[in-house]
């Protein structure tokens, strides 16, 4: 087997064990996290209802056409956790349950929570 897909397996295990333990609802619904070598998308989801509430990407928040560092990378992240925080307000959301997907808890990651805490999500 090869690493890449060994990693991709193993972060498929953890994302299984989280989401056994974390539900999201209308009230309170999951954010989860989703990130790829070059972006990050976040979503609001009610597992009861088995929809999503509202989106965000990277892509949203950033300029076009602009090549990108990894510490930009990590800015943009936070902004679009911000992003995700002020449209959940906007739909009369303030609480909320983080998915991490499988991801350490660290760079892009951390800064969504971040982002999401500082614009106005509670978890």
């Amino acid at each position: 087997m090869k690493r890449t897909q060994q990693k991709r397996e193993k972060r498929l295990r953890r994302k299984i064990r989280i989401r056994a333990r974390i539900k999201g609802t209308s009230k309170r619904p999951r954010i989860s996290v989703f990130r790829s070598n070059k972006h990050v998308w976040l979503q609001l989801i009610d597992d009861e209802s088995g929809k999503t509430i509202l989106s965000v990407s990277d892509q949203d928040v950033r300029e076009k056409g602009k090549k990108v560092t990894p510490k930009q990378r990590i800015e943009r992240a936070f902004e679009a956790g911000r992003e995700l925080a002020e449209r959940a307000k906007a739909k009369k959301i303030e609480r909320a349950v983080f998915d991490r997907g499988g991801y350490s808890y660290h760079g892009i990651i951390k800064r969504v929570a971040e982002g999401a805490r500082e614009g106005g999500l509670i978890f």
